[in-house]
């Protein structure tokens, strides 16, 4: 499904008249056969575009809290969906209008409130199942604070990989435009002070001199390519939003420390997704399904679609919910179930240890950056210290050196 924006001409009794309509269909000849319907002529029909400043808005939490929030409070004496109509035939805000417009098409067309929700293409696949989950148990309007919890916490989990991504790039950049920067004064200070004595001493000196630019141009570009790759991440998370896989996602999935920390995240989202349908009475068919619905890791969507695919072949809950990549501990738990009640109580006992085991691996990630930068300044240093160790001069002249030829 997709919105469409159609201009339309109608034969009115002053003679043809152009109008522009939205249609939410699944395809260009759905909306040509519609307009059909309606004795129009079809002028121009093209995709339904947000504007920058639009799309920056819809993803943004409070958006998506102040929406929810409104449905909440319109549905203690409506449905759902009603609310939701009021609240967009209340909006007067252009901008706004046009990032409801998918949502009030879908309304007029007949689906439900979750429908509406996922045509506006804001929320993610975790909110969606909260909210899918909660509706399907006819308790949509206790689903939506859970809904809201699960924006805030993920908000945060964005701010801390955001924080740490942002003091990276600082320290890549200062590093970088030092190096940079003090390249061409160091050695140039070196070639205007070669040694005078034999020949050998002059090779000695050359090749010294060799290795050190060598040394500094590999850690000044694999700086640069480090802090080109991490912008490019950053630029490809903000705009694949909302979807399941992408190259970018593939890559970064592949790096050990921060695989584990994202896989650890999405576990920890699906799992505080399930249990929250279940504590709903949602069946257990539909949680597992939504579950898989919930999560944007492929690894955490296999998992339960497999305990799904055996449960349905007459396993048992525990054995189909038994299998990688849950940890050791985390299957002893699982594997003991007999009792559908104790689901939603062990499923949230491994969302809190999954969420643990995240933050770990964020505190892991600064130090390991912490220790990377270090290693990386020690060598950027340590190099021209031996440089001149091994060439015979002092610290002192060279620094000498340097401030008189700043001045």
């Amino acid at each position: 499904m997709q919105q469409w924006v159609a201009e339309i001409a109608y034969e009115t009794t002053s003679g043809p008249k152009k109008v522009t309509e939205t249609f939410y269909l699944p395809s260009v000849d759905d909306v040509r056969v519609a307009i059909t319907k309606k004795g129009g002529f079809v002028l121009a029909i093209r995709p339904h575009e947000r504007s920058p400043l639009e799309r920056l808005l819809a993803r943004s939490t409070w958006w998506q809290v102040q929406l929810l929030r409104g449905i909440q409070f319109r549905s203690t004496s409506t449905s759902p969906g009603v609310a939701l109509w009021k609240i967009i035939q209340a909006e007067t805000n252009p901008r706004r209008q046009n990032i409801l417009a998918p949502a009030r098409e879908a309304l007029a067309r007949g689906l439900g409130v979750i429908d509406a929700l996922k045509a506006l293409n804001t929320f993610d696949h975790g909110t969606l199942a909260i909210l899918a989950g909660s509706e399907r148990a006819n308790r949509l309007v206790e689903g939506i604070p859970h809904a809201i919890h699960s924006i805030t916490q993920k908000k945060k989990n964005a701010a801390a990989i955001m924080g740490t991504m942002g003091w990276l790039a600082f320290d890549v950049f200062s590093i970088v435009t030092s190096l940079w920067a003090g390249k061409d004064m160091v050695l140039g200070w070196f070639r205007d002070n070669p040694p005078t004595g034999s020949l050998e001493e002059i090779e000695k000196f050359e090749r010294v001199v060799g290795n050190l630019e060598l040394t500094w141009d590999v850690l000044i570009w694999s700086s640069v390519a480090s802090g080109a790759f991490m912008a490019w991440c950053v630029f490809s998370y903000w705009i694949n939003r909302g979807k399941k896989d992408w190259p970018t996602a593939r890559i970064v999935r592949k790096v050990p420390l921060i695989g584990g920390y994202l896989r650890d995240l999405a576990f920890a989202d699906s799992m505080s997704a399930a249990a929250r349908m279940l504590r709903g009475l949602v069946p257990i068919n539909d949680t597992l399904e939504q579950s898989a619905e919930a999560s944007s890791a492929p690894d955490v969507t296999m998992y339960w679609e497999n305990s799904l695919y055996d449960l349905g072949r007459g396993v048992s809950l525990g054995a189909a919910l038994d299998r990688p990549p849950l940890t050791r501990s985390e299957r002893l738990e699982v594997a003991g179930l007999s009792d559908l009640g104790q689901v939603a109580t062990v499923m949230e006992s491994i969302a809190e240890m999954r969420s643990q085991a995240s933050r770990t691996k964020h505190k892991m990630i600064v130090w390991i950056a912490f220790l990377l930068t270090g290693v990386f300044l020690a060598i950027a240093f340590g190099s021209a210290i031996y440089a001149l160790t091994v060439m015979n001069m002092s610290m002192d002249s060279m620094m000498g050196g340097l401030m008189q030829g700043a001045m």
